[in-house]
């Protein structure tokens, strides 16, 4: 697939940036728009409709306002926040005049994530933070279910893939969303082994499933499939970014 451009419309009186990619799998030309993150894209099947994309998506704008609305609000991750974190809601408390950087206080009397330094900074030092926890299990959760099959990734990649939350390449490399870190730890774990299996079989089939259940169990992971299923865009929601 050819690099998105991103261009601006105007869609019921605001801007909204729209990701124009080519897809020679496509067969016509589709606007998506992402429940979950609100990335607006068009797709084109070839160079010579590109031209027209943009045009397209400008007749489906009134479509695109709608599932636009229905995308949840965004969080910011600031001082006085709750997020939840494993699945278990935390408070984000301002710490300045420590040093430790980012830390769950054990001693609170509630689930609290304290952040030290200076309040602007807060946002991107708890992203940051859960992206390296996030790092941590997700590896440490895939080389234990990896060795299980007598497996093993040629590459562990954590990112914030806003169409899937984990995916392996037919060379062994496994991606898994850094977001996995703030749904319960069985959801977690089930990502690693839908991605792990597919070390052994490339695809959806009995056998691949078998794989799966023989991994984390056939309860936990229909379990795990029903959270993500209910609660997974609002993992999306979650931004350092400011409003």
């Amino acid at each position: 697939m050819a690099k998105a451009h991103q261009r601006t419309l105007r869609i019921a009186g605001q801007s909204v940036p729209v990701k124009v990619r080519l897809n020679p799998r496509a067969r016509r030309l589709i606007v998506k728009v992402h429940p979950s993150t609100g990335e607006v894209a068009v797709v084109a099947p070839t160079s010579r409709s590109l031209p027209k994309a943009l045009d397209f998506a400008r007749q489906e704008g009134e479509w695109i306002a709608d599932r636009l609305s229905r995308v949840p609000e965004r969080i910011n991750l600031r001082a006085g926040q709750t997020i939840p974190y494993r699945g278990v809601p935390h408070i984000i408390r301002s710490t300045p005049d420590e040093r430790a950087g980012v830390w769950i206080d054990l001693e609170a009397d509630k689930p609290l994530i304290r952040v030290s330094g200076f309040w602007e900074h807060i946002p991107r030092r708890v992203e940051d933070w859960l992206k390296k926890q996030a790092r941590a299990q997700i590896t440490r959760r895939i080389a234990v279910l990896a060795e299980q099959l007598g497996a093993s990734p040629s590459r562990i990649t954590v990112r914030d893939a806003a169409s899937r939350w984990g995916s392996c390449s037919t060379r062994g490399a496994i991606s898994v969303s850094w977001r996995l870190i703030l749904a319960p730890g069985f959801v977690l774990n089930y990502v690693c082994a839908h991605e792990v299996a597919h070390l052994r079989e490339m695809n959806h089939g009995r056998r691949f499933w078998r794989l799966v259940d023989e991994l984390v169990g056939k309860e936990e992971a229909e379990a795990a499939q029903a959270w993500l299923r209910d609660n997974g865009a609002e993992l999306h929601r979650y931004t350092a970014s400011a409003d």
